[in-house]
Order: structure tokens, then sequence, then C-alpha cells
């Protein structure tokens, strides 16, 4: 069984297209992709390994990451958000978000709930956007 760390749906689009979706969407939720992690590669040239097509994204929304960085400089340990996309074994592709609120179960305090519950609405808009 899969541990649900965040939302996740699948697409019956092609991999590549998933990944044009996806940013798409975080974009038009206020989110930019700071770094792209292609696991695939990278495990091929570091352990000569074959793996299944699969990308991280770090899903950055400026306004959010600020106002937790002013509220928590250590916040910055948890962030971007990460955003997997990965081929499934049938050819469909797997999209996952990290939950921000999850993530800050780590975190003692409450001033960051606001943020975290803010950035969990645009994500999990991200997902209902790619099922449309």
């Amino acid at each position: 069984m899969t541990q649900a760390y965040g939302f996740r749906t699948t697409l019956d689009v092609p991999y590549e297209t998933t990944i044009e979706k996806v940013t798409a969407a975080l974009k038009n939720e206020g989110f930019g992709v700071l770094t792209e992690i292609d696991v695939k590669a990278t495990l091929k040239k570091k352990l000569d390994a074959d793996f299944r097509r699969y990308v991280i994204l770090g899903a950055c929304n400026p306004h959010l990451a600020y106002q937790a960085l002013q509220s928590e400089l250590e916040i910055g340990l948890l962030l971007p958000c990460n955003v997997i996309v990965y081929e499934t074994d049938d050819g469909q592709s797997m999209v996952s978000i990290v939950d921000p609120l999850l993530m800050l179960g780590v975190v003692e305090g409450e001033a960051l709930n606001p943020i975290a519950k803010e950035a969990t609405a645009r994500l999990q808009r991200v997902i209902t956007a790619l099922n449309d």
C-alpha cells in the first residue's frame, strides 16, 4: 500500500503532457517550478540503474514562501513544495503533491498554519484542475 503524503491523481495522458499540465496548473495558482529533478536520468547516470520516468518538481509560491520565512526562518528546510510526476506500469501518469499541512506536523507553534492552509487550498485546486 502506498503511503499518502499529499494529494494525488492519475491522468490518462502521456507523461510529457502531464508535466506540462501540472506546470500550467501550478502557475495558475501562483506557483513557479524552481527545480526539476529527472530521477530516471539521475539514477541511470549515478548508479547505472534503470527506473521508470519520474520527475520531482520543486514548486514555490513566492508570496507564501516569504510569509512563511518571515514567521520561521528554519521553514526553508521544508521548502519548496514537492510535486512528483511518474509513469505508472500501465502507461498512465501519476501526479502527487505534498500536503503543506502534513509537512507542518514537524513544526512547533501555530503561526504557520494560515500560510499552510492557503498553500494546501491552492495545491488542492491544482489537483482539481488537472481532472477538469
